[in-house]
């Protein structure tokens, strides 16, 4: 990339405050940046590095203003973090993908392999698998008996999907990522716990993205499903015949128990766990390290354990703070 101001706000529908012909060749952090370098502001924490950072130009929001002179040209747009992001997918869309199947790798008879596809070496595809266009297998990568892979699906190294999964198109999933392992489902017995035979699927819609070592477990019955347009962070444990609706987003370690389900534009944070047979609705925000254990509804905030509102929670977390001048004066 090399542009000028006046070139890049052309392309984002921005407008140029300070020098519109000043080149941009990089992407950078604003704390990190040098000059040439392009970077945004969006969270208003970092706003102080504005006038020290040594970027060539920023993006800010139209609204932006600037307590004191700002070194570096501004691109006002609507959005700087959405900018920032089609940006870089522009860029990202310039990158040549790996074409043709590289050896050694494992391809069951019969299985058709598309043009344009990508299998890298030490790989595994099953029996019956079926592989759309445009798919990428990164090296090591196992695709089980009967599994579906659909157009434009990246499998980066590592995974495993294992047999009879269903992968939709344009998904992303990272390095190690484990998608149909068996359930937690085990019956006690009078000797010990006998394990129950896990027969269903995982079924992933079009659009997900899937961090590295997230697990997916398979159904008992049935399938285990993860809606369209839905991003897992890293390390992310989704139990048996769970079922997550469109358009979520889970921070890394959230864990959810056997057959609950979750709808959709819900926002989960790190460490977040949901017990088993509950609902959730639609569009909460769900703090970190919350612990929900019992059905909820839409559009609510909630924090703690057991999770509760969060201004609630903000306000206990006070309260907890001065227990021990409390007990102190108490004691007096």
């Amino acid at each position: 990339m090399k542009l000028s101001a006046k070139e890049l706000a052309a392309m984002v529908n921005g407008t140029v405050e300070g020098d519109p012909g000043v080149m941009l060749d990089a992407f950078d952090k604003i704390e990190d940046a040098k000059p040439g370098s392009l970077t945004f502001l969006a969270n208003p924490k970092y706003t102080h590095f504005l006038y020290t950072t040594h970027a060539s130009a920023v993006l800010v929001a139209r609204d932006f203003v600037a307590e004191q002179p700002a070194h570096p040209t501004l691109i006002r747009v609507a959005d700087p973090y959405a900018t920032i992001a089609e940006l870089l997918n522009m860029i990202q869309s310039t990158v040549r993908r790996p074409q043709g199947i590289e050896s050694p790798c494992f391809i069951a008879e019969g299985v058709e392999v598309p043009e344009g596809c990508y299998v890298g070496a030490f790989s595994y595809i099953g029996r019956g698998a079926r592989i759309g266009k445009n798919v990428c297998i990164y090296p090591q990568a196992y695709i089980g008996d009967g599994v579906e892979v659909g157009d434009d699906t990246v499998i980066r190294p590592g995974v495993k999907v294992y047999e009879g999964c269903r992968i939709g198109k344009r998904c992303i999933l990272h390095a190690g990522v484990v998608v149909g392992a068996d359930g937690f489902g085990f019956a006690p017995t009078p000797d010990g716990y006998e394990k129950i035979p896990q027969t269903g699927i995982v079924e992933i819609a079009d659009d997900v993205e899937i961090g590295a070592n997230t697990t997916i477990d398979r159904a008992t019955f049935g399938a285990t499903r993860v809606g369209k347009g839905t991003k897992l962070d890293n390390l992310i444990q989704v139990a048996h015949n769970v079922e997550i609706g469109a358009n979520n987003v889970f921070a890394s370690q959230t864990g959810i128990a056997g057959s609950t389900k979750v709808g959709d534009w819900n926002m989960v944070g790190g460490q977040v766990g949901f017990a088993g047979h509950i609902k959730v609705g639609d569009r909460n925000e769900i703090g970190a390290q919350t612990g929900i254990h019992k059905n909820i509804g839409d559009g609510e905030r909630l924090m703690g354990y057991p999770a509760v509102p969060a201004r609630e929670f903000a306000r206990n977390a006070v309260y907890i703070s001065k227990l021990h001048t409390l007990f102190k004066n108490c004691g007096k």
